[in-house]
């Protein structure tokens, strides 16, 4: 049984998780970029590459970007954080942002409203394609087994299983950057009218660190 985590989510200091106009030149959007560089120099995600044995910095920001990879059964992705493809999919040749050997080494979900076959990838990571939050969910937590589910975002889909009480735990991590538009991430959601509270607040060398929970976190998916 698995509970499902947000961790290492970036938004501006005015909400946004991503910039304007997305593209395969910024699949962030404009700006986008800019609100993860806290996590670029740390410890954790430089060893995400090929170079396990990479340098990087340590301490809180560090040690909240290694969270997010503890206990991690399955991932859950919208359609837009595998690629910049729209619409039916035109062939097989697009297979995520990371090449070869992502960094997930476990069953990725990704919603899309358009059919494809299961992608293996190398180091265990397979892309798998399903048509809403709830069948995703149900088979995340299926092939997650005793472990927990992350949802990687992007921002219309964390919104999604925020509104439906979905999500056990939350990570944000505010960017000191503007980037007044784009994808707004909690817009015209209540959270403490969804039982949501502030579990955590620690300010971070390039970051600040706020974990969200939801009263009774300790749910666990069917």
């Amino acid at each position: 049984m698995a509970r499902l985590r947000v961790h290492a989510f970036s938004i501006s200091v005015d909400g946004y998780g991503a910039g304007p106009r997305q593209s395969r030149e910024e699949p962030l959007g404009v700006g986008g970029e800019a609100l993860h560089e806290w996590m670029f120099p740390t410890r954790t995600f430089r060893q995400m590459g090929r170079d396990k044995a990479a340098e990087g910095t340590t301490g809180v920001d560090d040690e909240f970007v290694r969270r997010g990879f503890k206990d991690i059964g399955a991932w859950i992705l919208g359609r837009n954080m595998f690629g910049p493809v729209r619409g039916p999919w035109p062939d097989d040749q697009w297979k995520g942002w990371w090449g070869d050997d992502p960094p997930y080494h476990v069953p990725v979900f990704v919603l899309t409203h358009h059919a494809r076959k299961p992608v293996a990838m190398k180091g265990g990571t397979e892309f798998r394609f399903v048509g809403d939050i709830h069948q995703a969910l149900q088979q995340a937590a299926e092939a997650a087994g005793t472990q927990d589910i992350r949802l990687g975002g992007g921002a219309s889909v964390i919104r999604q299983y925020l509104q439906a009480g979905l999500v056990d735990e939350m990570h944000l991590a505010i960017a000191p950057q503007f980037l007044g538009s784009g994808e707004h991430l909690l817009a015209g959601i209540d959270l403490p009218g969804l039982g949501y509270e502030v579990r955590e607040f620690v300010p971070g060398n390039g970051a600040t660190h706020v974990v969200v929970v939801r009263h009774g976190h300790n749910r666990r998916t069917a």
